[in-house]
């Protein structure tokens, strides 16, 4: 049983999570002839174009990596658990990310790394 602090706790999240302006400055330490400003401007350019191409209702396939492509969610039946009103939700589409193989195999050999549930804990401490 081990415990962990909020601090390392928020330690972890941080290494483990990956912003746009870190991604800009990882790639930026890989291409240094580059300007990262130029860096910046391109990968903003992809993000723009991908979210242009999903909004249009097209699908983005990146070999080895994985595709992304809309779903329809259809509307149902829900309630607002605080005060118990019965509503019915629009129907709406969510982009849906399917990773490749290539991806799935480099995630998968990596097992050696714990996982934490979705309450940002170990999966096995107790209290």
């Amino acid at each position: 049983m081990s415990v962990i602090t909020q601090e390392t706790e928020a330690a972890l999240l941080l290494t483990s999570m990956l912003i746009k302006s870190q991604l800009i400055a990882e790639i930026s330490k890989d291409l240094s002839h580059l300007p990262e400003k130029d860096i910046a401007l391109a990968v903003n350019a992809l993000i723009e174009h991908m979210s242009s191409i999903l909004s249009e209702g097209g699908r983005i396939e990146i070999r080895g990596f994985g595709s992304f492509c809309l779903h329809f969610r259809p509307p149902r039946k829900a309630h607002n658990p605080k005060t118990g009103e019965k509503l019915v939700t629009n129907p709406k589409y969510v982009v849906h990310f399917k990773p490749g193989k290539e991806l799935r195999d480099r995630v998968n050999s990596n097992k050696h790394i714990p996982l934490q549930d979705e309450m940002g804990g170990d999966s096995d401490d107790t209290e």
